[in-house]
């Protein structure tokens, strides 16, 4: 998965299918059943997801066939909207990958493109908190994917330097991390994370771990100003900065060199960055991970967040039923499949019984014989269910201009004041 950029509210990213076969029906699929085209982004993620579904699906039916096409995000989003927008359902999916935090912006601004799921899979069987984004009214439209569960890499070569254990930050606040931060770096040197100002990631992960959000639980009321959960998560956000204990970085490059190159101790993150982590061998053994921080003075904080994290979804075109099939017994149902996905492919899902697994319970000597995989999986059950709605990136464009003036010295509540009624002004 690649960092998260700010980006406009209906953007939105997918895969999408086109019948093949027959006659082409006024929606442009195809009226026969046997043939599922996917469109998708990141082939070493998304797309080889798909293929190993694909795999599995091949041998209990082989007469379906599944083309998975690579699309630039941009032309997907383009395509998508430029469809719905029109009211025909010519050239549009079978199947769609939307962003969890984008998924409400096309459930709720076009109601009949999507196919519901409800009869199709269980919503119980997946981890709670997916089940907000993906679902409207009590009715399932998605089959959730991936986690972003999130947690703390650490590199505890740095931390015993500083005369501290992993255990030491088992039950931490995100206050006593930045005092732990200021040991490491007068000990050792080195700052303690990355920070991108442009970039308010740890944020998301700091409000949704005490069950807050940009906008109210209603998904459409920007809650920006009286939210003590934002209020706290911004007086950290510039402690941190303040502190002398981060790197400033201004893109992805800097952000993954920071690690690599041994320059910070420390990666509060999404569990997709463990393949960049792991990409500098020479570094095994040297990382573990621990709970994200709880935020601090902020009541049923706990030591779990998201960061990202996305859902497949059916479009109501023809060919919908064999798609949702094709869905519920692959990201649906398959234990296995999901075993091998995290094997081959560094996925994480959010479907319980996955951990269960072997893959899941196995040790990853890398992260000195951690059971990352089964500790991220019992993190991604804790994680607040929060309503994202559907303005995140709208609202987190004005947030970013808000930490800045903040950051510069103007007053917090004024700063989030602002913000608040600009947000309520934009997506009124």
């Amino acid at each position: 998965m690649k960092k998260l950029l700010s980006v406009m509210l209906a953007s939105a990213v997918l895969l999408t299918a086109c019948g093949g076969g027959g006659g082409e029906s006024e929606s442009g699929q195809s009226a026969e059943t046997n043939e599922i085209t996917v469109w998708a982004w990141d082939p070493a993620f998304n797309i080889a997801a798909m293929n190993k579904a694909k795999e599995a699906y091949a041998e209990v039916n082989p007469d379906v066939t599944v083309n998975i096409v690579e699309n630039a995000q941009n032309d997907i989003v383009q395509k998508l909207n430029t469809g719905l927008n029109s009211g025909s359902t010519k050239g549009l999916p079978n199947i769609v990958l939307i962003e969890d935090y984008r998924a409400q912006s096309f459930l709720q601004s076009y109601p009949d493109a999507f196919y519901e799921l409800t009869d199709v899979i269980n919503a119980e069987d997946f981890a709670d908190y997916k089940i907000g984004p993906t679902s409207v009214d009590g009715k399932q439209y998605g089959v959730p994917f991936d986690s972003g569960v999130t947690g703390m890499y650490v590199r505890t070569d740095y931390l015993e330097q500083a005369g501290y254990t992993l255990e030491d930050l088992q039950d931490i606040d995100w206050k006593q991390y930045i005092e732990i931060g200021k040991d490491v770096k007068e000990k050792t040197g080195k700052a303690m994370l990355t920070q991108d100002p442009n970039d308010l990631g740890i944020i998301r992960m700091m409000i949704q771990s005490a069950g807050s959000w940009y906008t109210a639980e209603d998904g459409s009321t920007p809650a920006i100003a009286d939210n003590a959960a934002m209020k706290t998560a911004f007086e950290t956000y510039k402690e941190m900065m303040d502190s002398g204990i981060v790197k400033v970085i201004s893109d992805w490059s800097q952000f993954v060199g920071g690690m690599n190159s041994g320059e910070v101790a420390s990666v509060p993150t999404g569990n997709w960055i463990t393949p960049s982590i792991k990409a500098e061998a020479s570094q095994s053994g040297q990382w573990a991970v621990a709970p994200l921080p709880t935020l601090p003075g902020v009541e049923g904080s706990v030591h779990a967040s998201n960061l990202g994290g996305s859902s497949w979804y059916v479009m109501n075109v023809d060919g919908k039923e064999a798609a949702a099939e094709f869905l519920k017994q692959t990201f649906g149902s398959d234990v296995d499949l999901y075993q091998t996905l995290n094997t081959d492919v560094g996925v994480i899902g959010t479907f319980k019984a996955a951990a269960e697994g072997e893959a899941y319970k196995a040790e990853d000597e890398f992260f000195q014989n951690q059971k990352v995989v089964s500790d991220f999986a019992a993190w991604t059950e804790q994680i607040p269910n929060v309503n994202y709605g559907l303005n995140t990136y709208a609202i987190e464009d004005i947030l970013v201009v808000a930490m800045q003036s903040y950051l510069g010295g103007q007053d917090l509540d004024a700063v989030l004041a602002d913000a608040q009624t600009q947000a309520e002004t934009q997506i009124r």
